[in-house]
């Protein structure tokens, strides 16, 4: 057992594993985030706990590890998007439990979950001043039925709380309140002491790394896994150290820092890898500016950007209205076991990459993705490629190529952070004394990340400034960021109709995708709270933002930038006018008082009663014990010959479902109102809705045949072009086995499961890609998929895959084990064949076994039987309940 010790903090007694005593001269060495795991495994891994301890130590040698360790996050987040299809899950596999003749209540979580209600939200009404009001009203109105389905789960299940709409965005949620960096728990009589640790169903988690808080986003399915008692089952972790130095320059802010952190850190492989911040230049940044940085972790492909404890983190906890007995207790902790970050140390990384802030410029992102950063006054360079083949005439005064369509203060990324709302708010105040407005053909919306910032906002004066040009608050969740951006202005889906123009999105939010702010827009530029503001009142991107002017005002003076741009000293000066630290608990205790989300009526029974008409939740066809694994030697018709940086909203899109698709039609005939089909994320609960809409962004291109049309496919035994879905039912029918094929990046964005459910369905065994984004990778083997990484010099686009040609898999169960060797050939409809080798993305022995299993679900299950039936062979008095049972039975151990 690992040595323990009893300390005094605050005047209560709690017990510690004793760290410094455990990792010795060598725990300074460590970066901060092995420390927390090597204090995770020492606590929670029981016999293996040494051999845990002997791998992380171990690490220090290379900086690399092929060993595997058990790790147990003290909670659970979750957003309605991801927690509806995670419920349809679980209620599926409940009935299923009961249908074997099981207790379906055994099922049960065994950490606490925590479910924020931010992705349903749309922006269908703005710039009056009963947006929030209206937006909301329209929110109850398309998702009661969904909102019922989580009511119905906070009552079924222990632990399992959801805060209602209007208590903002997950993350800014988690970093206001729920997170308490250090945290305490009642054991066997004993108070324990221990770091707050946490994983979430949004590739955005880690944001809650800005405090000191290790955490970090997986996909639904590992969610799942963990809330019913399996560990997250990891490699010793490579961490690559990013040092800073140097100190921002006046007027550069925190967005423009993680954009270029983001660029930087994207030309490095940093998949299944952790991102820890250190050195001198860490100390010059707040809490929200680290916050901001660790957001964009998963634009920058890593598992985590981890700022440890230190004096900005208690600040932001006294900010926010913690109680000076949980800051005392952070801090004494994070002290008392070498957790306390110092700006001189150099821990051992397996990488080092260096930033000078100073050399940090006013930056934007885009126009496609979020690690293509650019310096603010490039977006006529950046632009020029996506227009070169587009002259449009264009009308005075009418919008053009370049146009703001949608210019939207949105997401966790940025609205989390005061400072930057209180910028935005500086610049309107600027902007509204000179005259400006946006051009009738901008969208502009404001949607914080909490209910707090309308508070602050309005003390410092600045709520009235940023109402009167446009940006009134439109209500407290993701909105735009997620693609619910609501109808795009009149004039500008005229303008496109009509003379073909090419409008652009600029939003304060972490991906521009093509399609992803909004189905009709192909670009999209992420910029800083205030510069959004600007480039509304310009209108356009197709001038120097920093110096051309932006507009005229009401005496004929042509206003550039920098008469409305903001100095350190007023952002400061507006800040402390602002911040009060008792707004945190009254804001959000009065957004949980929702009387609306207090009389939504739900069942309250343990097995969920399925509505057969229901278009919102529907009994998945997954969701029980299986038919097997879908290893195995095997023939197989590439089903999607894909490209590169295929995300998962390409996959599974979360926008409005259109009114002309397959999964509109088939709302329709249900009775749906074709003109308000919600949006596909709203609509995850429902498997044959979903399974319409998969792959059909308009940006997907199906490399089987150039004609193909987005979400279609070959079928190839009678060569018809077919809805990917119909196609899948085809060869189901046939008994013939279907794979995709992708290039790099496949799956990066957002962690929603969805993507790799929704290609389950299609009856795929597994998916051949160049690269994998972690979260999607993990999803794809959660379904029992198997993930197999090309050979490089094999990429889709030499392979030449044509309707006809089959791919032989030799996936033998017996034989997978991670990062093997897997062999294929490819056998041509002309009767050539070829063959290669490639490579399971399988990287832990856990991952195996999920395999082998056929999927995730099936594997929670059998875990559940087995732990009923150890507690119906073991006397009352010995037993511990059925939670704590089944932790026991999923208990790990450590894979060599």
């Amino acid at each position: 057992m690992p040595k323990t010790t009893d300390i005094m903090i605050a005047g209560h007694r709690h017990r510690i594993v004793d760290l410094p005593a455990a990792g010795g001269a060598d725990l300074e060495r460590l970066p901060h985030i092995l420390r927390i795991m090597l204090e995770n495994v020492l606590r929670n891994a029981g016999e293996d706990a040494l051999r845990a301890k002997a791998a992380i130590l171990n690490w220090l040698g290379t900086g690399r590890s092929a060993e595997e360790i058990p790790f147990l996050p003290g909670r659970v987040l979750m957003h309605d998007t991801t927690c509806g299809p995670a419920l349809v899950d679980i209620a599926g596999m409940r009935a299923s439990l009961a249908e074997a003749g099981y207790d379906p209540r055994r099922l049960n979580p065994v950490l606490p979950v925590d479910v924020s209600t931010d992705h349903s939200l749309g922006v269908d009404v703005f710039g009056s001043h009963d947006a929030l009001q209206r937006n909301m009203e329209r929110e109850y109105g398309r998702n009661a039925e969904r909102y019922r389905f989580m009511k119905w789960a906070t009552r079924a299940l222990t632990g399992f709380q959801v805060h209602p709409p209007g208590t903002g965005i997950m993350h800014t949620l988690n970093l206001e309140r729920l997170a308490t960096v250090a945290t305490t728990k009642e054991q066997d009589g004993v108070s324990w002491a221990m770091p707050d640790t946490l994983i979430g169903t949004d590739s955005h988690t880690p944001m809650i790394n800005g405090i000191g808080v290790l955490g970090w986003g997986v996909g639904g399915l590992e969610a799942e896994s963990v809330i019913f008692g399996m560990p997250v089952m990891i490699r010793v972790p490579e961490i690559v150290g990013v040092r800073f130095v140097g100190r921002l320059k006046q007027g550069v802010l925190a967005t423009d820092l993680a954009l270029t952190v983001t660029g930087r850190l994207r030309r490095i492989d940093l998949a299944d890898r952790f991102v820890e911040f250190f050195g001198e230049g860490v100390s010059t940044l707040s809490a929200g500016d680290r916050a901001v940085i660790a957001n964009m972790t998963p634009e920058f492909g890593a598992n985590s950007g981890f700022f440890p404890t230190d004096d900005q983190t208690l600040r932001y906890l006294r900010e926010t209205g913690r109680s000076a007995d949980r800051i005392r207790l952070v801090e004494d902790y994070a002290k008392r076991q070498g957790l306390w970050f110092d700006p001189q140390a150099t821990p051992r990384f397996t990488d080092v990459v260096e930033i000078n802030l100073d050399e940090i410029e006013v930056s934007l992102a885009g126009p496609r993705r979020p690690q293509d950063r650019i310096p603010a006054s490039r977006t006529v360079e950046a632009m020029a490629p996506l227009l070169a083949a587009r002259p449009v005439p264009t009308p005075a005064e009418q919008p053009a190529n370049g146009s703001v369509a949608i210019a939207a203060i949105t997401s966790c990324t940025n609205t989390s952070d005061p400072r930057l709302l209180v910028a935005a708010g500086l610049v309107a105040r600027k902007a509204r004394a000179f005259g400006l407005t946006p051009p009738a053909w901008v969208k502009t919306s404001l949607a914080p990340g909490s209910p707090t910032a309308e508070r602050y906002l309005r003390r410092a004066g600045l709520l009235a400034d940023l109402e009167a040009i446009g940006f009134g608050i439109v209500g407290y969740g993701c909105t735009t960021c997620i693609g619910n951006s609501g109808p795009l202005p009149a004039v500008i889906e005229q303008a496109m109709a009509e003379r073909g123009i090419l409008p652009v999105a600029v939003l304060s939010g972490n991906r521009n995708f093509p399609g992803r702010v909004h189905p009709q827009l192909e670009a999209g530029f992420l910029a800083s709270p205030p510069l959004v503001v600007a480039f509304a009142l310009a209108g356009d991107v197709t001038r120097d933002i920093l110096v051309d002017p932006i507009g005229r005002s009401s005496f004929g003076e042509d206003i550039r930038l920098a008469d409305l741009w903001p100095t350190g000293d007023e952002i400061d000066d507006a800040l402390a006018r602002a911040i009060d630290a008792g707004d945190y608990d009254t804001s959000y205790d009065e957004a949980e008082a929702s009387e609306t989300w207090r009389v939504l009526d739900a069942p309250g029974t343990p097995l969920f009663p399925w509505n057969e008409n229901s278009t919102y939740i529907r009994r998945p066809p997954f969701a029980g014990f299986g038919k097997g694994t879908l290893l195995g030697t095997y023939a197989a018709h590439p089903l999607l010959v894909l490209g590169d940086d295929i995300t998962t909203d390409h996959i599974s899109p979360a926008g409005a479902v259109p009114p002309r698709s397959e999964a509109a039609d088939y709302l329709v005939q249900r009775g749906e109102n074709p003109r308000d089909l919600n949006v596909f994320a709203s609509r995850r609960g429902n498997w044959e809705a979903m399974v319409r809409g998969l792959f059909t962004n308009k940006s997907v291109h199906n490399l089987l045949a150039p004609q193909i049309a987005p979400g279609f496919t070959v079928h190839v035994e009678s060569g018809e072009h077919l809805p990917l879905f119909q196609a899948a039912e085809r060869y189901a029918h046939e008994g013939s086995s279907v794979v995709v094929v992708a290039g790099e990046r496949y799956g990066m964005g957002s962690s929603r499961d969805w993507a790799a459910k929704g290609v389950a369905l299609l009856g795929t065994r597994a998916v051949l890609a160049s690269s994998f984004e972690r979260i999607h990778r993990s999803n794809l083997i959660g379904m029992g998929i198997l993930p197999l990484r090309l050979p490089a010099e094999r990429h889709p686009n030499s392979l030449n895959l044509y309707p006809g040609d089959q791919i032989l898999i030799d996936a033998d169960p017996a034989r997978i084990s991670p990062r093997c060797a897997v062999p294929i050939t490819i056998r041509r409809a002309s009767g050539a064949s070829e063959t290669f080798t490639a490579t399971a993305a399988v990287e832990t022995g856990l991952e195996v076994e999920i395999l082998r299993g056929g999927g995730i679900i099936p594997l929670i299950l059998r875990r559940v039987v087995n732990a009923e039936a150890t507690s119906r062979e073991t006397p009352a008095s010995e037993t511990t309940g059925s939670g704590e049972t089944l932790r026991r039975e999923a208990s790990p151990s450590i894979r060599r």
